[in-house]
């Protein structure tokens, strides 16, 4: 976890310092929605590929391997920046700009294999009872890297653009990769004195080790109740959680300067970290199902609330509420992943959920920033419609139509969110969790290494 840690703030300070240095030289909403994009096409596009690595290959290797792949595309990306005169980045359209764009995400995508693999190690070295609390703590690791990445990349933008963002993770994947070649880490549970599931070895048809095997991941899924229309309402989240990507950063510094941006999300961070920690403290009770649906409608109403007025203390109270409960809610779909997929399928059927979840969000990031940018942005602007029409109390100006495109993107989180939760699918998957064989790899008789 500590060398996740580091390398989950590497990643995640370059994707934050990407978005923030071409807002600031560009001013451009279009083109950060458009970086928002190609990370999420990526990301939906990698992660049935990436599962089936991490399942098919020792865990610690593709983590390295993940390491590696980042640390050559971030070098590439930095000759780059230093080959270019500056001022040509302040172009949108400039080939230099998109082609350092293009090098830096696929740098952070590839950081995805560690996403896909830890979880699958939470299974292997934790007992089925405690897993929810360990979820917790992957998610405070999250926080942690989200607040330091926060102060990091916003002051480093702002004193040094992209330059010692690049040398700084340049220098600590290294570090990471020779920490993690000292680290011990057993690769199967038969390896921690336990016993390997039925079908797990390498062998088994259901999981060949020289394909994807991304029929046999669904089939797999389709035969869990619930499990496929519980990945898909988590699709449907994440279509709307792609509003956030493109616009979020665009609204917090069109209230403050992007030091203050970057300082308050790291303030903002520690909520991930609380919020992880809570989690590891009370568990997630007898049914993460309910416990996901429930926080969801906490999370939509919250964004429905907090673009009210054109305030940065409201944004930032709104948005730490929502930090808080985001573990709740990751934590538990991890949980009931782990419980109802066999351990050897885990890292396939980890990745099938990032890629479905994750293949609405382009779609939003692009379609959402021209909308905002050419839409919303006119309508709240003196002269528009919607300025004339609610002006008076909502306010006018760019950031105002940001903020009735986050409202609205609360108002349809609630109704989907309500509809789950009256659902067919969500009984029966809750009724799988409650009465369902565990299918991990640890259990509460395995002995603890």
């Amino acid at each position: 976890m500590a060398n996740t840690l580091v390398v989950s703030v590497i990643n995640n300070t370059v994707w934050f310092a990407i978005t923030f240095y071409v807002y600031l030289q560009t001013r451009s909403v279009f083109a950060t929605g458009v970086i928002s994009g190609i990370f999420l096409v990526m990301t939906a596009l990698t992660g049935v590929w990436f599962g089936s690595l991490v399942d098919r290959h020792a865990k610690k290797t593709m983590m390295q391997l993940s390491a590696l792949v980042s640390l050559v595309l971030y070098a590439a990306a930095l000759a780059v920046y230093r080959a270019v005169p500056e001022e040509s980045f302040t172009d949108p359209a400039s080939v230099a700009l998109w082609t350092m764009i293009v090098l830096l995400m696929f740098g952070v995508i590839a950081g995805n294999i560690r996403t896909i693999a830890l979880p699958t190690l939470v299974t292997a070295l934790i007992e089925e009872g405690s897993r929810d609390r360990a979820n917790g703590l992957v998610g405070s690791t999250s926080g942690v890297s989200f607040l330091v990445t926060s102060v990091f990349s916003g002051l480093l933008v702002a004193f040094g653009g992209m330059f010692w963002v690049l040398v700084l993770a340049l220098t600590a994947l290294a570090a990471g990769v020779l920490h993690l070649a000292a680290v011990r880490m057993p690769e199967r549970p038969a390896a921690l004195g336990m016993p390997v599931p039925v079908g797990a070895e390498p062998s088994a048809k259901s999981a060949p080790e020289h394909a994807v095997d991304l029929r046999g991941t669904i089939r797999l899924v389709r035969e869990v109740p619930g499990l496929m229309a519980l990945i898909a309402f988590s699709a449907f989240n994440n279509f709307l959680g792609g509003v956030f990507m493109a616009l979020i950063d665009a609204y917090g510094l069109s209230l403050v300067s992007v030091q203050v941006w970057g300082l308050l999300w790291g303030v903002l961070s520690t909520g991930l970290i609380f919020g992880g920690l809570l989690v590891a403290r009370t568990g997630l009770s007898r049914n993460p199902v309910r416990v996901l649906l429930l926080v969801n409608l906490v999370l939509w109403t919250v964004t429905l609330l907090f673009p009210l007025r054109s305030s940065i203390i409201l944004l930032a109270v709104g948005m730490y509420a929502y930090m808080l409960l985001v573990p709740y809610a990751e934590a538990a779909e991890q949980t009931i992943l782990q419980k109802v997929v066999p351990y050897e399928r885990q890292g396939r059927v980890f990745g099938f959920a990032q890629s479905v979840e994750q293949a609405a969000s382009p779609l939003t990031a692009f379609l959402i920033s021209p909308i905002a940018q050419f839409v919303f942005i006119p309508l709240m602007t003196d002269g528009g419609a919607g300025a004339r029409t609610i002006g008076d109390w909502f306010g006018t100006g760019a950031d105002r139509g940001l903020a009735l495109v986050f409202m609205l993107t609360g108002v349809i989180g609630l109704i989907a969110t309500t509809l789950a939760l009256r659902s067919h699918p969500y009984r029966r998957l809750s009724r799988r969790i409650s009465s369902g064989p565990a299918t991990g790899a640890a259990t509460a008789a395995s002995p603890r290494p």
